[in-house]
């Protein structure tokens, strides 16, 4: 029997699970797994990075070590630059690729509407790298600020952060932020009270939480005041400068002081319809994402899937499915078994429910029928991402930390990795 090269592209939730379920039983299959990174990243705790509650290292595994007993799976660390579908080929930094199934996990990159000069002022959430510069922006502020007290001629900075984009990402990292101000740097400096930081939380819709249940919404903005953070909704970002960010709400202009701004506003595909050859003949949404048939695979090309924040895929109610790490693994494993035949026709996605925390003994779940808010969702929540995170030193790891940041309220995980070329 012929040995077939399946060749996975990215190594995301959709992208391992489609591996490891690839893995499972006796098989002629040689597996290429390809990322630009030899990590996997546990994206739904970057804001917990970026808020110094969790090192880098908490939330990423090296993908070499999930597969280092799998003789017969591949990682390459490697950037992609396109799909040549009809000639079924990879293109890499160093040469080509072929396949006989490729299955597509690319993710997606920040939305900034048509304001990409933003990107700099408003730094996204979504790498590492990202967390790290984030983390950077925060703790500094309070830094120059402390400083700057011994300086009366300069003008005293406000001590203000605005977080655009009020959907799960957002309203955790306004949490935790609030957190951080008024509890984890409390006592630590001498001429500033970190207590006193301002965060804004500004939401282009009507509602925070867009797709969560009423209920929830108004538990989470309970949350989210308590811990004094101000939420402006029906709020469109017209301008971000250096220190200051214009929104327009209603007919109205609100200027709002800040030299942090983070954007968790939106999402667009990773590569858009740039990375797959014939594009004419594949169907691409608005944001990019590539409206893939029942089975996953993209139309006219029955060899290739595409799964996760690439794709865009309807539910039995038309509804797209989410952009999250659980449609991601269930669309791997689908796909996986799909290329081996003991999948079923069509892909159907189990809605497991979707959690949001907002900060400490605070959070909603939305499991459809029922919903439940508060401590008992907050611990809910602490053992789902528990259970998703990659390896069992990280699992080990990430729960003695918050074990300890719940007890003692300080987390040991403020290094400021100084960037001298920027901010």
């Amino acid at each position: 029997m012929t040995e077939k090269h399946i060749i996975i592209i990215g190594a995301g939730f959709g992208g391992i699970h489609a591996a490891k379920e690839l893995l499972k039983g006796g098989n002629e299959l040689r597996i290429t797994l390809i990322d630009a990174r030899n990590f996997h990243l546990f994206q739904p705790l970057l804001y917990q990075v970026a808020t110094a509650q969790l090192s880098p290292e908490d939330i990423a595994y090296p993908i070499r070590s999930i597969f280092k007993n799998n003789k017969n799976l591949t990682v390459l660390k490697e950037r992609v630059s396109a799909v040549d579908l009809d000639n079924k080929c990879v293109n890499v930094e160093r040469g080509n690729l072929f396949y006989d199934k490729l299955i597509i996990s690319v993710g997606v990159t920040p939305d900034y509407f048509g304001n990409d000069n933003w990107k700099d002022l408003a730094p996204p959430l979504k790498t590492l790298e990202d967390a790290l510069k984030v983390r950077r922006r925060i703790l500094n502020v309070f830094e120059r600020i402390e400083a700057e007290t011994l300086h009366p001629e300069i003008k005293p900075e406000p001590l203000n952060f605005v977080i655009i984009g009020a959907g799960p990402t957002g309203i955790e990292l306004a949490g935790a932020l609030a957190e951080l101000s008024k509890h984890t740097l409390k006592n630590e400096f001498r001429k500033i009270s970190p207590e006193r930081a301002k965060i804004f939380l500004i939401e282009a819709g009507p509602d925070i939480l867009p797709g969560f249940k009423p209920k929830l919404i108004k538990s989470a903005e309970k949350s989210l005041m308590k811990l004094g953070v101000t939420i402006k909704e029906n709020a469109r970002v017209t301008n971000i400068d250096n220190d200051k960010v214009e929104v327009k709400i209603k007919d109205s202009i609100e200027i709002i002081e800040s030299k942090v701004v983070l954007w968790t506003a939106g999402v667009k595909a990773y590569f858009g319809n740039d990375l797959l050859s014939s594009k004419e003949k594949i169907p691409f949404d608005r944001k990019g994402r590539v409206e893939v048939n029942k089975d996953l695979t993209i139309p006219n090309y029955n060899d290739v899937y595409v799964i996760g924040d690439f794709a865009i895929f309807k539910d039995e109610n038309n509804k797209p499915i989410p952009g999250t790490a659980p449609p991601a693994m269930q669309q791997g494993t689908y796909a996986a078994k799909h290329i081996k035949g003991t999948a079923k026709e069509k892909f159907k996605y189990f809605d497991k429910g979707s959690l949001a925390v907002i900060g400490r003994n605070e959070a909603v779940a939305d499991f459809g029928k029922f919903q439940i808010t508060g401590f008992p969702a907050w611990i809910l929540w602490v053992f789902v991402h528990i259970g998703y995170l990659v390896g069992f030193n990280n699992r080990l790891f990430v729960m003695i930390k918050w074990a300890w940041n719940y007890i003692v309220r300080k987390s040991t995980a403020r290094i400021i990795y100084t960037n001298y070329n920027k901010k």
